[in-house]
């Protein structure tokens, strides 16, 4: 009986250590997994950036990102290292959604992203003080948000051929005193 026990004991034992192996190991390929997801966007965030910066081109001593018919249903969030640029042009790309970290792009004067998929406007497009042109015709949107009206040098906003945007913010309203806000519907 004794044997029995023995011979039990010693096999839960091996049962146990064995268990425990098995879920260190186990650990360690989940570990290994996310570390090589991880690596895995850092590469493609690398190759993303390196794409975008071979769209950036200067004209008249200003940074423009042109982008034309190609598939970019969303933009990166890399595109936040290129903070400096003065100028987006993306037409043709599928674009369905303006990034909210648009607001961080203060340097923008020209935001022309005609002839997309973009559905709204992001409410971080008032952050962008120097911003006097955008463009948003030939898109799906159907209303714009009230802190437009916080883009102080905006002088051109397009908003030709979308889903019948019934009407503006009542702040665009209110812009009279600017010298020449043209709003096109």
């Amino acid at each position: 009986m004794t044997e029995t026990a023995v011979c039990v004991g010693t096999f839960t034992a091996v049962k146990t250590l064995w268990e425990v192996r098995i879920h260190k190991i186990n650990e360690e390929l989940q570990k290994e997994k996310e570390f090589r997801q991880r690596l895995l966007l850092v590469w493609e965030e690398r190759a993303a950036l390196a794409k975008l910066k071979e769209k950036v081109i200067n004209e008249g001593g200003r940074a423009i990102l042109r982008i034309e018919e190609e598939e970019w249903k969303t933009l990166p969030s890399c595109l936040l290292k290129l903070v400096h640029l003065q100028e987006w042009q993306l037409h043709r790309t599928s674009l369905q959604k303006i990034p909210q970290f648009i607001g961080r792009f203060h340097n923008l004067v020209v935001l022309d992203l005609s002839r997309n998929s973009i559905e709204s406007v992001p409410k971080e497009i008032g952050q962008l003080t120097s911003l006097q042109e955008l463009l948003l015709s030939y898109n799906r949107i159907k209303s714009v948000p009230k802190e437009i009206s916080n883009c102080i040098s905006l002088e051109r906003l397009e908003l030709a051929v979308n889903r019948s945007i019934c009407d503006l913010p009542p702040q665009t309203r209110g812009c009279e005193h600017r010298k020449a806000l043209v709003i096109c519907t």
